[in-house]
């Protein structure tokens, strides 16, 4: 393809009557910082890091399942050709954990986490490839289709959506999500730039503990000596705590951490806890327990949150994509459901799985197979049928008591 067919072909979309074109930026976004904020440089920054490690490493790796509606409720679809694909190997490279974690990732920083759709001989969906969200340009054609265009590797593709997995952000746009890289370059920039200070002062600034002072004048010899003495008697662990004598009138005067140092903390500590709001992520899930206990109820309650009002929109995002774009109307209408399996998070709770398993078996909404087999372990005999506890029974049904728990009533002469 020649360079002039090249601009033809970027500039398509832009110039067709009623078309819309959409493209994320890849150089970077600007703001008052003067900082540039792309994807490298967010990543650099290690609040930014474990929030986008803990949503990722969240939602990849949760189960995601495919089930099929039964009369009696539903049960796995594991024969579905979709199981497969989503569950285990989405393409020949990545696991379902890879691939599920880079869509994460992409949708977190850009608005938008993309897929090429892979089909075998018959047409039918094979694999999910990923395309880096920065590099896909979407328009919306005059005959109402969104069309993605890409260039990787070389090659230029054109894809109708038919083809392209497209899993939206925030925002609710057809053609894409909001960036957070774009609309958080501000704090971005300022963590950024807050990290570039410190590193500079602690570079070129003099950062001793203390000095000694003296109201007579010094020789360059004088001086030479006393550093020499501290030097070879006073530094280092094994010498912590040793008395020092000195002579020439000196005199130890404490360094202490200036006004605007303890600032710029500050500034760094507001910083992190910028980064926490706009991923909606509790710091202390990030190692930042400062203004909260470190313990007890108070975290569990806010671990709930992060997973009622934070995880569960992720995931109901992408579910509802996966069901609108590779679900087919036979699919639908035969009851095929797409759905993370949020049990996936008790795996490390033995506590809570077991009082969850506990009331499920009391209940009678679970059998022990069904419990077994989320365990991992073989189906035993009898353990498809529901139990209940004996005193779960109404009250009338007791022998020797009248309705509503009333005295036996008398038969009548």
């Amino acid at each position: 393809m020649s360079w002039f067919s090249g601009v033809v072909d970027r500039l398509s979309g832009i110039i067709r009557l009623g078309t819309r074109t959409s493209v994320e930026g890849s150089a970077g976004y600007g703001n008052a910082a003067a900082e540039s904020v792309n994807d490298y440089s967010v990543m650099n920054l290690t609040a930014a890091w474990a929030c986008l490690n803990l949503i990722g490493g969240a939602i990849s790796t949760l189960p995601l399942m495919v089930y099929r509606s039964t009369p009696g409720g539903r049960v796995l679809a594991t024969d579905h050709w979709l199981y497969r694909i989503l569950h285990d190997d989405p393409n020949a490279d990545q696991t379902a954990v890879d691939f599920w974690e880079y869509m994460s990732v992409a949708l977190e920083l850009r608005g938008n986490a993309y897929a090429e759709k892979l089909r075998g001989v018959s047409g039918q969906v094979i694999g999910l490839d990923p395309i880096p969200p920065a590099i896909v340009a979407r328009s919306r054609l005059s005959n109402g289709e969104i069309e993605y265009r890409w260039t990787w590797n070389g090659v230029s593709r054109r894809e109708a959506s038919e083809n392209v997995l497209h899993i939206r952000g925030f925002g609710g746009d057809p053609l894409g999500g909001m960036s957070t890289l774009q609309f958080g370059a501000e704090a971005f920039g300022l963590s950024q730039a807050l990290n570039r200070t410190a590193g500079t002062v602690f570079r070129n600034a003099v950062r001793p503990s203390g000095v000694y002072q003296t109201a007579t004048k010094m020789t360059p010899e004088q001086r030479g000596e006393i550093e020499e003495h501290l030097a070879k008697r006073h530094q280092g662990a094994e010498n912590s705590g040793r008395p020092l004598v000195l002579g020439f009138d000196l005199k130890w005067q404490q360094l202490t951490m200036s006004p605007d140092d303890m600032q710029m903390l500050e500034s760094r500590k507001f910083s992190l806890e910028e980064l926490c709001r706009l991923f909606i992520v509790p710091p202390f899930m990030i190692g930042h327990t400062e203004k909260s206990t470190s313990w007890g109820t108070g975290l569990e309650q806010q671990t709930l949150g992060f997973v009622k009002f934070s995880l569960r929109r992720r995931l109901k995002r992408i579910e509802q994509a996966l069901r609108k774009q590779l679900l087919t109307p036979a699919d639908i209408a035969a009851g095929i459901t797409i759905e993370f399996n949020l049990e996936g998070l008790l795996r490390g709770d033995s506590k809570a799985r077991s009082a969850f398993y506990n009331a499920a078996l009391q209940n009678g909404w679970m059998t022990i197979n069904e419990v077994r087999a989320l365990e991992n372990l073989p189906p035993v005999e009898g353990g498809d049928v529901p139990r209940m506890q004996m005193q779960n029974q109404p009250i009338t049904a007791q022998p020797g008591l009248g309705h509503n728990g009333g005295p036996p009533l008398k038969e009548a002469a």
